[in-house]
């Protein structure tokens, strides 16, 4: 077996890391395209067995890239075969999970509750950077053979025991419906449930329905934001002099995890603000626009110390994380179950593989973009992130608009005592 330090060829040349980042490229590519497709089935079977082919598949590709080292294979193409499969078995994945969460949680605190569910993405980053580099002892193989045999061991787990809605286990109330009925407006749409219930939403209908194109397209941005830092933060840390010192790789790369650190408490607690002020797209633009001051700051003084690296890294990863992770979930939850689709529940996977794939392009074209830019300036790469959070928030404006003059309108005191306050994503 090859020396873990010699490299691995093809990679070990002098274009392994544009030969990585072209893997990375097409599984990000796979991935994204595959969401649409993914998304629009998954309104239409079994949930739960689209999730466990997903995870079998996405566990058995990504063991099969660390096999090339067992079966001794140094063909650039079967690695990026490999990884692209990966990418297409894993694009099943986040329609299908928050299409389930969607169906177990109304509205009303749907924000907060995915928030805190949503943790999880950050906690899979950490974690498995940690068992990937435990597993380096053992040859790098075994870091893609392991964590691909967790998810598949997952995958069965899901198979045997994952209700997808209330109804798997006897529970006839439909979480829609007890939120609609909180709103007099909703009465009607509740008469015609019983029609438009076994029909799926199509593709072109779900990108029709008020506020998905722009948070899609927002969440491109924002995805751009997010990615780069997941792919190039430790590479920026490592060959960035913090307090006039270089950290080796390992110390980069462990600090880096910071970032994820604050993008849980800024997922949390985008969600909970925006239950409170029922306004999703004021929540995501105000934190949008607040991630700008933080790159700044981040990068000119982030090198000062090791503290102010640290403290600007989490609030940085708050910010930027916070929109991201309310879009991807209570957002995406929500179109999913708008009004205009008349009590249809079945456009939850669609609508989320619509605005988290749009969202998955941004985060392959940033890293790749950064690849091209940080040869030249890191400081052109902050320039390009804080013009793409300024574009984000942007993108939200009209909705922003929409829910400002909706918070107005229910405060005038000719409003009639049981109007509620609707969202912009319900007005627009």
């Amino acid at each position: 077996m090859t020396a873990l330090y010699s490299g691995w060829a093809p990679f070990n040349a002098d274009d392994g890391t544009a030969l990585l980042g072209e893997i990375d490229l097409a599984f990000l590519g796979v991935y994204a395209i595959g969401m649409f497709f993914a998304g629009h089935l998954g309104d239409r079977v079994d949930l739960r067995i689209l999730l466990t082919i997903g995870m079998i598949g996405t566990g058995f590709f990504t063991a099969a890239f660390g096999a090339g080292n067992w079966l001794n294979i140094h063909n650039f193409y079967y690695f990026l075969g490999v990884q692209m499969m990966a990418g297409l078995f894993q694009s099943s994945g986040w329609p299908s999970v928050v299409a389930v969460v969607g169906n177990w949680f109304g509205k009303s605190k749907r924000g907060l509750i995915m928030g805190i569910w949503n943790a999880h993405t950050s906690v899979g980053n950490i974690s498995g950077s940690l068992i990937a580099a435990a597993m380096l002892k053992f040859g790098w193989s075994w870091s893609f053979a392991v964590p691909g045999v967790m998810i598949a061991v997952v995958g069965l787990a899901v198979f045997l025991f994952l209700p997808v809605g209330p109804e798997m286990i006897g529970i006839e109330e439909d979480i829609h419906e007890k939120d609609a009925e909180k709103d007099d407006m909703s009465a009607p749409l509740l008469e015609e449930r019983s029609a438009s219930k076994e029909k799926a939403v199509g593709f072109i209908q779900a990108w029709r329905i008020p506020g998905v194109a722009p948070f899609a397209l927002c969440l491109f941005f924002c995805k751009l934001v997010a990615y780069t830092f997941l792919y190039w933060l430790p590479f920026y840390i490592s060959h960035t002099a913090i307090g006039g010192v270089y950290l080796s790789d390992t110390a980069a790369g462990v600090l880096s995890t910071l970032f994820d650190v604050g993008g849980v408490v800024g997922g949390i607690l985008a969600g909970h603000i925006s239950d409170r002020l029922d306004a999703r797209a004021l929540t995501a633009a105000s934190f949008t626009f607040s991630a700008i001051p933080a790159l700044f700051f981040y990068r000119i003084y982030g090198s000062f110390s090791l503290y102010s690296n640290i403290a600007l890294m989490f609030v940085t990863g708050m910010l930027v994380n916070g929109p991201y992770a309310l879009i991807t979930t209570a957002v995406s939850a929500d179109l999913g179950t708008h009004s205009s689709l008349n009590g249809n529940s079945r456009a939850l996977a669609t609508v989320t593989a619509i605005i988290d794939g749009t969202g998955s392009i941004g985060a392959a074209v940033g890293p790749l973009l950064t690849g091209y830019i940080s040869a030249k300036s890191w400081s052109g790469v902050f320039t390009m992130l804080m013009a793409s959070a300024f574009v984000a928030g942007l993108l939200l404006s009209r909705l922003v608009m929409a829910e400002i003059s909706a918070k107005m309108e229910s405060r005038r005191p000719d409003a009639a005592a049981s109007d509620l306050p609707v969202s912009s994503m319900e007005q627009s």
